[in-house]
This record gives C-alpha cells, sequence and structure tokens, in this order.
C-alpha cells in the first residue's frame, strides 16, 4: 500500500511537531543523553459512554518512522528561529530513527491504561517524535471507535462514509475514510480514499442537480438515462411527493426501469420512511431499497432500528468524521523506562504505570474476562496484544497495513467482546483492566524515591 499524504511537503513533515520536543531534544543532546528509552501510547479513559476503542493509525505512524529526516530546508528554518546551536543542528541533519516499535494490530479493541503503541529508541529519537504519534494515533482510533458503534446500531444493514465535506481537513477526510472502513462501514464517497485504501466507493446524485432543472420528474429521467441502476435522491422538494414521481417514473419506463433505491436525506426519517415504502410497495417497487441520511449517528440510527422503520442502508457523515459526541481522546504518549530502570509520573489525574508493559488478554470459555497490564518480561496467563513491528528503524515483514484483514478483526473482536459493552450507553460493568502484581508493586517502590505513596 502507498504511503499515504500528510497535505504538507515531505521535506516539511519532520517539522510536523511541538517546539516544545525540539527544546527538549537539545536540552538532552547538550547533557549527552540519548540511552535507550521507552515511551508509550495509551489512552488514560475513556469518553463517556464509549466501553471500548477500536486501535487504528499504526500503519501511518511506522510510515512516518521510516522516512524521518531533517532535510537541508527544514534545519535552515530551525536555525532562523536563533534558539538551536550549529553543532544540534548538525546533529538533526543526520538524524534516522533506529529504534524497535511495537503496536497492538490494525483493529484491535483496546481500553483505558492499555500501550497501542511502545517506543524503544534512543531518547531524543523517542522524544521528537511524540506529536505526529499521538495525532495518527489518536484522530483515526478515535473514528474508527465511533464507526465501529454505528455500525453495531445498525443491526447489520450498510452504512456508508458521507463526511468528507466536514471533517477537520483533506488528510482527516482521508483517514476518516481508512478508519470507518476498518470498523465495518462498506463504503465510501471519497474517490480518493477508494483509490488509495482499495475502499468501494458511492454516490448517487447532487440536489442542485435537480434544482438545475425545471422539473423534478425530467431530472429523474435524465440521470437515470445514464446511471440506470442509481439511487435516486428525493427530498429537495417534497420527499413524499419525489417518491410518487420515482413511481411514476417507474411505471413510464416499464421493463428498462432499474433504479435500486432511493434516498432520504432530511426530516422525520421514520415516518417518511414508512410512507415511502408503501408507495413504492404500491407501484410494486417492492425491491427499491430506502436509504436514508442526514446528519445520523449510532443514536440516530439506533433510534430508526428501534422503530421498525423500513430503511435498508444509512449513510453517516458529519457526526462520524468529527465524533460529535466525544471529539477528542484522552490520549498520553509517556516515558516509562529509561537507562534500563522504570520512570513514572504522577498526580491527580495523570499518574502513569512504570516500565515497558504488555498486555495480556484472558479469555474463558470463549469470552473476554479481563485484561492484565504486565511489565514486558513477565510470564502471566493470556494473550500478548503488543507485537513487534519495527526492528532498527525499519519495519518488519508482515508489518504492513492489509485493510481487509484489519477489517475482519474488528468484526471477530467485537463478536467476542461481552455483550454488555456493545450499548450506546456506558456499561454498569466495565471490562477489567488490571496492573499486576508486580507492576503495581514497582510503582510503589519507584514512587518512594520522590517521597511519595500512592493512594491505597
Amino acid at each position: 500500500m502507498k504511503k499515504i499524504r500528510y497535505w504538507c511537503d515531505p521535506d516539511d513533515t519532520a517539522l510536523l511537531t511541538d517546539l516544545y520536543h525540539l527544546t527538549t531534544a537539545q536540552s538532552f543532546h547538550a547533557e549527552k543523553m540519548n540511552e535507550v528509552a521507552v515511551f508509550e501510547l495509551y489512552f488514560r479513559s475513556l469518553p463517556d459512554k464509549r466501553n471500548y476503542l477500536v486501535a487504528s493509525g499504526v500503519h501511518e505512524a511506522l510510515d512516518y518512522l521510516e522516512t524521518l529526516r531533517f532535510t537541508d530546508k527544514a534545519v535552515n528554518y530551525l536555525a532562523s528561529l536563533a534558539q538551536f546551536s550549529p553543532a544540534f543542528l548538525d546533529w538533526l541533519a543526520e538524524l534516522r530513527f533506529t529504534g524497535d516499535v511495537y503496536a497492538v494490530p490494525e483493529g484491535t479493541i483496546v481500553f483505558a491504561q492499555e500501550p497501542v503503541l511502545q517506543i524503544v529508541a534512543p531518547l531524543i529519537e523517542a522524544q521528537i517524535v511524540k506529536s505526529f504519534l499521538v495525532n495518527m494515533v489518536h484522530y483515526q482510533t478515535l473514528v474508527a471507535s465511533k464507526a465501529a458503534r454505528v455500525v453495531t446500531a445498525a443491526g447489520g444493514r450498510s452504512v456508508i462514509d458521507f463526511g468528507m465535506r466536514h471533517t477537520h481537513g483533506p488528510a482527516a477526510a482521508m483517514l476518516a475514510a481508512k478508519a470507518g472502513y476498518l470498523s465495518g462501514l462498506e463504503a465510501t464517497s471519497n474517490v480518493l480514499a477508494g483509490k488509495e485504501y482499495g475502499i468501494p466507493v458511492a454516490g448517487t446524485m447532487a440536489h442542485s442537480y435537480i434544482q438545475s432543472h425545471d422539473d423534478e420528474g425530467q431530472a429523474f429521467r435524465e440521470f437515470v438515462r445514464l446511471y440506470p441502476e442509481t439511487t435516486l435522491l428525493v427530498d429537495t422538494y417534497d420527499t413524499l411527493e419525489g417518491v410518487r414521481k420515482v413511481a411514476s417514473l417507474a411505471q413510464t419506463m416499464g421493463k428498462d426501469f432499474h433504479v435500486r433505491a432511493v434516498r432520504l436525506d432530511s426530516g422525520d426519517l421514520v415516518n417518511l420512511s414508512e410512507q415511502a415504502r408503501r408507495i413504492l410497495d404500491d407501484a410494486g417497487l417492492e425491491r427499491v431499497r430506502i436509504i436514508a441520511s442526514g446528519n445520523l449517528d449510532e443514536y440516530g440510527i439506533a433510534r430508526i432500528m428501534a422503530a421498525a422503520a423500513p430503511v435498508d442502508a444509512f449513510g453517516v457523515g458529519t457526526r462520524l468524521g468529527v465524533s460529535q459526541d466525544a471529539p477528542y481522546l484522552d490520549s498520553a504518549y509517556k516515558l516509562v523506562e529509561y537507562r534500563g530502570e522504570g520512570r513514572l509520573k504522577f498526580g491527580d489525574r495523570v499518574a502513569t504505570l512504570p516500565w515497558r508493559k504488555q498486555v495480556l488478554r484472558q479469555v474463558e470459555g470463549g469470552v473476554w474476562v479481563r485484561d492484565v497490564i504486565a511489565r514486558f518480561d513477565e510470564r502471566l496467563p493470556g494473550t500478548p496484544l503488543l507485537e513487534q513491528v519495527m526492528r532498527g528503524g525499519k519495519r518488519l515483514p508482515g508489518a504492513e497495513l492489509d485493510l481487509q484483514t484489519a477489517r475482519e478483526r474488528v468484526r471477530e473482536q467485537l463478536e467476542a467482546l461481552p455483550r454488555n459493552l456493545l450499548g450506546l450507553a456506558q456499561a454498569d460493568s466495565p471490562y477489567e483492566v488490571v496492573p499486576s502484581q508486580l507492576i503495581v508493586s514497582e510503582r510503589d517502590r519507584l514512587a518512594g524515591r520522590f517521597s511519595w505513596a500512592p493512594e491505597p
């Protein structure tokens, strides 16, 4: 699969970071602090009403690490800021990422506090890459997690991504289409995402096409001549009258009428779909499907499904692409080990667990029962989630994104997830995630070095 563009000059990608990472890196460089460190990317907590997350963005993170370069153009810009020494700028000019990377496979269901991405690299390298890695994994995990809820709410009915226009920029439009397809959406309206990722593309007609004609029925006739098996958009003026015109067109065209569906894009979708179904059925058009769209997400779809409305497929857009009800995840990228010693941070809300870690998923009778966050070298029951995907700055064979395999992973893991976690409300019994006894004791031991005692 081709490397995705980040909508900036490739020569500038290394500068897509926060300034404080570079000033911190220069300080490390001046102190000759560049031994092996371990940083872990995880989510501190789940948003309200979220019971799980779907990890995504690892593929783009590896693309970035493999190609990380500070070009002459980038170094010259940093020199113009008058904040960096010639020695450090010379060092940056030679910088390449040389570390190892461990990650959960794309499409893995994860929970709060669990490492999703783990960087084992010289300290300065691991520091500089923080902002980009968090950006990539955060946004795609955000959208993939909401998309999984949308697909679950649809109960097996098709869902299509219509969100390109209202995502926050062209890169977001691409990544949202990928993340949505990963979690079970069947197609996207984004043509470039279709080309780059191999996602099926779908789309019909614009309201402006109908508005440009003097008669709605005429617009339908002309469009069907060019696209016989299309979906007709019926809500430009009066939705039910639009459906009646589709029925009239079918009567006129007879056996040459092959329209597959009508699309309702506004109004009371439950009531309109019921009346539209009656009109179509009375005209002998039982095979013509009804697609609903218009500010839908999992909550709107769930209401339509609860009403047993005759909707065959859904289009979702803005609310998915911006994750409207939970527009961010509480993400973190923290140092957990340096110079062979565990490191931690503590505070009211941002305490971390020390040491490089592994997540062990424990299953009983085919059902997930808990995840244990253990030290990486612990031998405890459970299936390890983190896998090595990069060694010495080079992606390992098999670590390329296979979107179809990742999509199947999401489907299988949603089926294995305890049923109470699939609802749209906060689960009464959250999934159990616990640190191992060794991790807890090590946290307490290291905390003692700072004259601090953890809460019991």
